[in-house]
This record gives C-alpha cells, structure tokens and sequence, in this order.
C-alpha cells in the first residue's frame, strides 16, 4: 500500500484528505500548528494548549465514524461561555490536559472518530507566526497575517516565534512517503508556517517521495493580489531552499461569472501560467449547492473537489 502525507492546514487540508481516505493508500495529515484564531486562539491563551482547530478539522475529514459524530465534533456553541468554540476543540484541549500529551490527545480522539489513516502537530512547540512588512508594520499572529490587507505591499520576513524543531514523528512520515502532497492552503497561514519548522524542508528535499504541489484556487486581496501559479511556486521554493516538486496541480476550471462577480471584493481566480511537463491542469472545482447560492456566502462558494482532487492524486500514485 502506497503512503501519501498531506502537509498544509485549515480547509485545503480537509478537502485532500476528505477524498483520499476513499482510496486503499495509507494516508497521514502533517498539520500546522501556527493557528490562533477564534475559538482555537481563546484555548490557546487561556489554556495554555496546542492549536486544536486545524487538527479537528483533519481528524474529522479522515473519520469514518456516523454522519451525528462527526457534526458533533464541528458543532459551534453560539451562546454562553462557550459561545464560539467548536466541541471538537474542547475535547482536544481536554483530552491533552487529561494525557499531558496533545499528541496523545490527537490518537484518542482519531480512536473515537474511527480515523483512516495519522494526524500528525508538524511540532509539539507553542509557536506564534510573525510577519514583518516592508513598512516595518510588524504582525503578531496568525490571525493578524490573515486579516492583513498590505502583505502584497512586500514584507521583510515571516517567520515562527520561538523557532521550533519538527515533530520527530512528522519528518518520519516524510522519509517514509511514497508521494508528499503540499496544498492546498491559506499560502503565509497554512503552508508557509509548516516550512518554517527546522527540519520540514530539509526533510521534503531529501526524502525520496514524489512530490505535489497543489496550487490555490483564488487568490486572496491584498495578500497575493495577480498572483499567477508560478508566483506560488516561487514563493513555496523560496521556503523549502529548492524546487522538490515532480506534480504542479492546477485548477482548469472556470467558475460562473455570478460567482466571479461574489468573489470580486475579495480576490481573483488563480491564472496558471506553468507551461511545464510536470504541471498537471485538470477540473478540480466544487459544486455549489442552490441554497448556498441564494445566500451568496464567500469563501465557501468556490473551493476544490474533494473527489475530483483526489482522482488526479490517485493518478499520481497508481503511477509511482
């Protein structure tokens, strides 16, 4: 059985793995642990715990537990004390204070949701990600780097705040892979943060995996405004210290011009302008359901396929 590792974080993460847990390969989720927003952020502070937001967010794309569990696991409080905090990151945080090891907690909580497959913290440090702009502004956070309108302004450094080591477990997983797929995922918020780990990229330059990179859909205002597919590429390379990939995946499919015009505010469909052997251009948009179309809500409208991903990712791997 072929092993795949998904690096990244947030939604991009879920959607590959959502699809690739539908296929006999053995799958791991290597995951960032730079989260620090929202109900996640609140844990963290008062807490003193990892990150459990991006972590439930895979263990539950990887479950094959009932369809109850696994919303139980994403329902959000919306009243009380608890109002904004998701019952899948309160058993998290519970369970790491219960074992003394959030990487215990993340294996009972895979046992309870019946997971297919590894969900790996890419470190067990507390880390904050920094961003430093070209105008000297300075970005506590990944939730600040999130909200910022001014990075495609140029920035001066990001990085993570202590400098941590990797995971031995996750750079493991890498040695080990048959096929590493970086992406999709929020660029200098989900991707970016897992490079920045001591260890990751010397890790994905020497293991003997194939590797993909699988580029974002749209791009995000005032972060990576015109950004093109190569301006990822670049950006991801200039992180790992060289270009590992063997597979570029990029979206060929357009969206309706209603859904242009939704996006429009806040970015642009990624243009591919990779003219090489190894990019791989296929149709990986997802559908949109009517009701979601009638409340016309962002961010949620244009995304990948997890099943059309998934089928050019299995193309990939039937071929190693």
């Amino acid at each position: 059985m072929k092993k795949v590792v998904v690096i990244g974080g947030g939604t991009g993460n879920f959607a590959v793995l959502q699809g690739l847990k539908n296929y006999p390969v053995d799958l791991s989720a290597i995951v960032s642990m730079a989260d620090d927003g929202g109900s996640t952020g609140i844990l963290r502070d008062e807490l003193g715990v990892l990150p459990p937001g991006d972590v439930r967010q895979c263990l539950v794309a990887l479950s094959n537990s009932s369809r109850l569990m696994r919303s139980l696991m994403n329902y959000r409080f919306e009243q009380g004390g608890l109002g904004g905090h998701s019952f899948g990151n309160l058993l998290l945080s519970a369970l790491e204070k219960v074992t003394g090891s959030f990487e215990k907690a993340v294996e009972e909580m895979g046992r309870i949701l019946a997971i297919k497959g590894k969900v790996i913290p890419v470190t067990t440090h507390q880390v904050r990600l920094k961003m430093i702009l070209s105008n000297r502004t300075v970005l506590e956070g990944e939730k600040e780097v999130y909200l910022s309108q001014e990075i495609d302004q140029g920035y001066k450094s990001i990085y993570l705040e202590p400098y941590p080591k990797a995971n031995p477990h996750a750079l493991e997983e890498i040695r080990l892979a048959d096929l590493v797929v970086l992406g999709p995922g929020g660029l200098h918020t989900s991707l970016i943060p897992n490079l920045l780990v001591e260890g990751v990229s010397d890790a994905l330059k020497k293991s003997p995996a194939k590797k993909v990179f699988v580029i974002n859909l749209m791009n995000r205002r005032g972060q990576t405004t015109g950004f093109k597919a190569s301006d990822y590429l670049k950006e991801v390379i200039r992180y790992i210290g060289e270009d590992p990939f063997d597979f570029i995946l990029v979206n060929a499919q357009e969206p309706s011009q209603e859904l242009i015009d939704v996006y429009a505010g806040e970015g642009t469909l990624v243009e591919n302008d990779l003219e090489e052997e190894r990019v791989i251009s296929a149709p990986l948009l997802g559908a949109v359901a009517e009701s979601k179309m009638k409340d016309l809500m962002r961010r949620s409208l244009i995304r990948h396929d997890s099943k059309k991903l998934a089928q050019e990712l299995i193309k990939i791997v039937n071929h190693l």
